[in-house]
């Protein structure tokens, strides 16, 4: 919270020609430069105002620009955004660019019509209420709305694309520019993207309300790395991942288009120096000699600091201090409230409403306590400096941060960092995201209100001692987990994502490597190929049953089988009657149930020595659970049992899951039995047998020069680390294997098996 400052524009302000200057004109050849950072957010750290004769710049507010000052600082670093004002022609546009420009400050000029639709509209009617838990009282859904959000934020992307080179580094911030991180990816494909979200991300049942919900999550996995202020957001976020796009999660790592994202907590901190430093000068010690004249006779001070809005709980904080002075009249002309609330939309409505209806609360309870000393409520409505801030922080002996729902809330921490007495009381509301790290003030639910007054008396109560010694580990956090803290572990956290994806990109299949694949095959004298068939040759169907072959694997089937130097081994879980349904007509080799059936010329043999007896044993408690659970069923094999939660919803089927498998393993002790965890599936067979030890016995018949297998979940693994080193082993998906390569889905397995078995001329061989 700081009072907006002009920046030295000498006299008079200055004006331009406007055919003088094109946008970011010092960027555009940056690509021969060294890499750069670029900052972008809905505002830029400055605000622009139109006066008499000409433009006033002044420092905006928020925490934002505050904590990525000290980033844009570097010499390396360019900001864009919104300017903070619609300009009206070509010529003040210029001018303002201009000037912003020697200042690595690039502007996105919008329109009336934008501010309102996009932000007032979009940002503020819709994503606002939601996130922070008021959809059904504050959220309007309009079609306009959400054709303006995309328009801008493909205006952002102009701009973008105009000043950022191959090598740089882009970081996004908030909930306005959800889109633009998809944008990004597609316009350039190989940029280092990072995404923060300030407030929070709501649960998926209040998220899905929004009509365009899958829109905003594909545009927001278009980043490498995207990032929250708690543990629960991230949560929240990957919970509505996964429900709406393609995506396989593992942890908080998500796959997406075959590319890794990461989705972690990093929570925002303060410059802690700064407010040290602001409590030892001159000029914030003057200011605190006026409050104390102002507050006489050991008066008591509370301090509670908010921009307007709705889910800043102010009506409830007046409600509790109300209750304070009714149910405690001992503290009637004791304790006073100093409340500041920072102006913010009120020519909107409900901001409108809102203010008023904060007016006459405060009006109400000081008509109904006040004597001629004293003033319940010391009521301002505007931004105080900084040095201001500092006073009452050093000031107040409560400070109560209790908003209804909050990303952060870097007050709380504010007042922390400036008691260098290590003294005062922080009532902070559970809801805040301040409040996974400050768990030593006192917490408590904002609905509460008289779990608030009941915390108002305990601050006002607590023995020095307490407060020290609250106040020495709050402390020791805001510390340790400053803003430069913040940037620089987000910072290298995305260094750390790009060389993962680097890694991981290297043992994809790329055009070359399957030229080079393709090569080694037409050079080759005996071959031999392992396919499994769910996940890798047909992709993931609810319905078992109808995950069939098509006629295009047919025929790619048929052309490596007409090959008489290869040999084709379909290996898969399925059982042996849909394998030989399936692929009994095709010159293929066959096994079912990871072996533990094989055809051999012509006819189907099970294993020898293993059995079926264990099954009534395990079965009804497999079906126990499929009772239980809607959408789920068990399918028996001859040799297996498979629990089924393909259509089962998410969340729900994960957590029977986890049940089932804990109660099945003390069922399969000491039975000769494993218990595998699939793809959305939980299979129940014997330990001798896997896929595996089936690949490695075809091995046995002949001596090939050239191995390929290919598969898509944990029991494939078995055949990646069964075959030689030098055999090419094909991972379908993005996760943890064994494989020395991956491809992203079964079309691309199917398009390298059609590619490799392509003729090769002469000619190609000596490329």
């Amino acid at each position: 919270m700081q009072e907006n400052g002009c920046l030295n524009l000498g006299e008079p302000l200055w004006k331009v020609k406007p055919d003088v200057y094109t946008l970011a004109s010092s960027y555009t050849t940056n690509t021969e430069k060294m890499s750069k950072t670029i900052i972008i957010s809905n505002r830029l750290p400055v605000k622009v105002n139109q006066i008499e004769h000409g433009f006033q710049f002044t420092s905006s507010e928020g925490g934002l620009a505050t904590g990525l000052g000290s980033m844009h600082s570097a010499d390396d670093t360019i900001w864009i955004g919104w300017p903070g004002i619609a300009v009206k022609n070509k010529e003040d546009e210029a001018n303002i660019t201009s000037f912003l420009d020697k200042r690595r400050l690039v502007p996105v000029f919008l329109s009336e019509e934008d501010i309102n639709e996009y932000y007032e509209g979009f940002s503020n009617d819709i994503i606002w209420p939601i996130f922070h838990y008021y959809a059904s009282v504050h959220a309007n859904y309009k079609q306009s709305n959400w054709e303006y959000y995309k328009s801008v934020n493909q205006k952002f992307l102009d701009v973008v694309t105009r000043v950022a080179g191959p090598d740089d580094t882009i970081w996004v911030h908030d909930y306005q520019l959800l889109l633009l991180p998809g944008l990004l990816r597609s316009a350039l494909p190989g940029s280092t993207i990072g995404f923060f979200q300030h407030i929070p991300f709501p649960s998926f049942e209040l998220f899905r309300l929004i009509p365009w919900r899958s829109e905003l999550i594909a545009g927001m996995l278009g980043a490498d790395l995207l990032g929250f202020h708690t543990f629960n957001d991230v949560r929240h976020f990957l919970d509505a991942a996964t429900q709406l796009a393609p995506v396989n999660t593992s942890a908080n790592s998500l796959t997406y288009e075959g590319r890794m994202v990461l989705a972690e907590s990093f929570p925002m901190g303060i410059d802690n120096r700064r407010y040290l430093d602001l409590a030892k000068s001159d000029v914030v010690k003057q200011h605190v000699a006026e409050v104390k004249a102002v507050h006489t006779n050991k008066r008591r001070l509370i301090l509670s600091i908010d921009r307007l809005d709705y889910s800043k709980g102010i009506l409830q904080r007046l409600q509790a201090f109300e209750l304070l002075l009714e149910s405690n009249p001992e503290y009637v002309g004791e304790v006073a409230l100093h409340m500041i609330v920072v102006p913010s939309r009120d020519t909107v409505p409900q901001y409108r409403d809102l203010k008023e209806l904060i007016d006459r609360r405060v009006g109400e309870i000081n008509a109904k306590y006040r004597t001629i000393n004293w003033t319940p409520v010391y009521y301002f409505y505007r931004p105080f400096p900084i040095e201001e801030l500092s006073a009452l922080y050093l000031s107040a002996d409560i400070c109560m941060v209790t908003p209804m729902r909050d990303g952060m809330n870097l007050v709380s921490k504010e007042y922390v960092a400036s008691r260098v007495n290590q003294d005062g009381v922080l009532i902070l509301s559970e809801m805040a995201g301040a409040a996974k790290e400050l768990v030593d003030a006192i917490l408590v639910n904002p609905s509460n209100i008289a779990s608030m007054r009941d915390a108002i008396v305990t601050g006002l109560t607590m023995p020095k001692a307490e407060q020290k010694r609250r106040m020495v580990l709050m402390q020791r956090v805001v510390a340790k987990f400053t803003v430069a803290h913040w940037m620089k572990l987000f910072m290298s956290r995305l260094a750390e994502v790009k060389q993962m994806q680097t890694s991981l990109s290297t043992r994809h299949i790329t055009d070359i490597t399957a030229k080079a694949i393709r090569k080694v095959y037409h050079k080759s004298r005996k071959r031999i190929i392992f396919l499994d068939y769910d996940g890798t040759l047909v992709g993931f169907n609810p319905e078992i049953s109808a995950a069939v072959p098509d006629e295009e694997l047919y025929r790619i089937l048929q052309r490596l089988c007409n090959d008489p130097i290869n040999k084709i081994v379909l290996i898969s879980g399925r059982s042996h009657a849909d394998i030989e349904e399936w692929f009994g007509h095709l010159n293929l080799e066959l096994i079912a149930e990871h072996g533990a059936w094989q055809k051999t010329d012509g006819i189907w043999h099970s294993a020898p020595g293993i059995s079926d007896h264990w099954k009534s044993d395990i079965r009804p408690l497999m079906e126990t659970y499929a009772d239980r659970t809607p959408g789920a069923f068990v399918e028996e094999k001859d040799y297996s049992l498979v629990w089924h939660y393909r259509k089962v919803e998410t969340g729900l089927g994960e957590l029977r899951t986890s049940e089932l498998m804990n109660n099945l393993r003390y069922l399969t002790n000491d039975r000769g039995l494993q218990l595998l965890a699939g793809n959305k599936v939980v299979e129940i067979k014997s330990i001798e047998i896997n896929k595996g030890k089936a690949a490695a016995a075809k091995l046995k018949h002949d001596d090939y020069d050239f191995i390929m297998a290919f598969g898509d979940d944990h029991t494939d693994e078995d055949i990646f680390k069964t075959l030689p080193d030098d055999s090419i082993t094909v991972k379908v998906g993005s996760n943890i294997s064994a494989a020395r390569f991956y491809l992203r889905d079964p079309e691309k397995v199917r398009a390298l098996l059609q590619d490799v078995a392509i003729p090769i001329s002469e000619e190609q061989f000596q490329l």
